[in-house]
């Protein structure tokens, strides 16, 4: 693990180079790559969620192209469409822009319901349909999407079913004033983000995901899994809780985090640590909770369940 584990570690680093003072969403973006996830960002415009991608894709070694969701976008415009050639007398699919590894899907909550439902098979197959053809995405694929706050005018919420489909939801929020400082004082972030090199390649990401597939998960940590799982859906009035779905996305993501701390099993603080953003988006009402409060919910809820 220790090659692989400073690969990583490389990139993270990298990555800090351009987005300064967030380590923590750094890292988290990380495990959801290292877990094959995806991962939904919720702020305002301004704070760099787009240079995060671009800085997580090149960092990796990975291709990227950026969809900017509008309120006319339509599903072909991501996933391709198939043009009638006259010449050999067939129709020939041309790709759209989801045929990439790293899906910038920028402000996806400023399309309709009907477009942002065309992520879903991508997000969650590996692949789209088209005219009733099934075409494989490029791998490793992963979704790094932002949204608006739902304040904000001209947004349409992401329903439960989509929220669900995102492993994090993460925020970058503000600078700390330091950050800030040095983010006026030195270069363009866009120059210095075009000079990456990056620390490893896609292939390398291939094998890091399998190796941490290998990160065990003990019989008393799947209990303590299950335990968050069950004491949710205790707590929820309308008795929904957390789906099995959001467990094996905490499962993911803690063996991604124990492997980042160079660990070949899963501790109970792993899965604390990890905890709210995997779980926060899926505890909150409708996705239309500020991100704290949200975290603040998967505290409560962590700290009511004892480890085993």
């Amino acid at each position: 693990m220790k090659d692989s584990h400073y690969r990583i570690l490389e990139a993270q680093k990298t990555i800090e180079t351009i987005i300064l003072g967030k380590s923590e969403v750094i890292r988290l973006g990380l495990c959801a790559i290292l877990s094959r996830g995806h991962v939904l960002i919720e702020d305002v415009p301004g704070v760099g969620k787009t240079m995060l991608a671009v800085a997580i894709s090149k960092s990796l070694g990975l291709g990227m192209n950026r969809i900017q969701f509008t309120s006319d976008l339509l599903p072909g415009d991501m996933t391709g469409n198939s043009i009638f050639n006259q010449e050999q007398q067939q129709f020939d699919f041309f790709r759209g822009p989801l045929f990439t590894q790293v899906v910038m899907a920028d402000e996806v909550n400023r399309s309709s319901p009907k477009t942002q439902s065309a992520l879903l098979e991508a997000m969650e197959e590996g692949q789209v349909t088209v005219d009733g053809m099934t075409y494989k995405l490029p791998q490793p694929f992963f979704v790094l999407a932002t949204q608006n706050p739902g304040y904000q005018r001209g947004t349409f919420p992401l329903p439960e079913s989509q929220l669900d489909r995102f492993m994090m939801k993460l925020s970058l929020g503000y600078p700390n004033r330091a950050a800030e400082k040095e983010l006026i004082q030195s270069q363009s972030r866009s120059s210095l983000v075009n000079d990456l090199r990056p620390a490893l390649k896609g292939e390398a990401l291939l094998e890091l995901q399998n190796e941490v597939d290998a990160v065990h998960v003990s019989e008393p940590i799947a209990d303590y899994i299950i335990d968050i799982l069950e004491k949710s859906r205790q707590q929820d009035a309308a008795g929904i809780g957390l789906s099995p779905r959001a467990g094996l996305a905490l499962k993911k993501a803690s063996q991604a985090w124990a492997f980042l701390e160079a660990r070949g099993m899963v501790i109970p603080e792993d899965i604390q640590n990890i905890a709210p953003a995997v779980l926060g988006h899926r505890l909150g009402v409708g996705g239309q909770m500020e991100p704290l409060g949200e975290y603040a919910l998967v505290e409560d809820l962590v700290q009511a369940v004892p480890v085993r």
